[in-house]
């Protein structure tokens, strides 16, 4: 008997995560850094990473809403004008993605790689 619920809830767990990943997947449209660099300057470009992370060295251009405050923030980002977010690898930015098409967002987008694999310019605050 205890097998069985234990493959019940393995069966579960396992369903929700697949539903997690396509859900996150299809939130966003994953884009190089060569499609990210071309239309960066005409979008709303997101650093949802915390701002310790930003300070330390951000995409020139880019503002800070950290994933943490994103709730509280998120009309601060307008649902007519496409939205650009990156974080340090990408898992962020996909749960962003998701809470902005929660709320109505259509046009988002994600760097693949995140900021770690960027080549492009930055800047630092410190």
């Amino acid at each position: 008997m205890i097998n069985i619920v234990l493959w019940i809830i393995i069966i579960v767990w396992a369903g929700y995560e697949i539903y997690s990943y396509f859900r996150r997947k299809n939130a966003s449209v994953e884009l190089t850094e060569e499609e990210f660099k071309k239309d960066m300057r005409k979008v709303q470009l997101i650093d949802v990473r915390e701002k310790k992370d930003y300070d330390a060295g951000h995409i020139l251009g880019a503002r800070n809403i950290p994933y943490s405050t994103l709730k509280t923030r998120i009309v601060e980002i307008r649902k007519d004008q496409p939205v650009y977010l990156y974080d340090h690898n990408k898992a962020v930015s996909l749960r962003a993605a998701v809470r902005l098409r929660k709320e109505g967002h259509t046009d988002i987008h994600h760097l693949k790689g995140g900021y770690r694999d960027w080549t492009g310019k930055t800047k630092a605050t410190h």
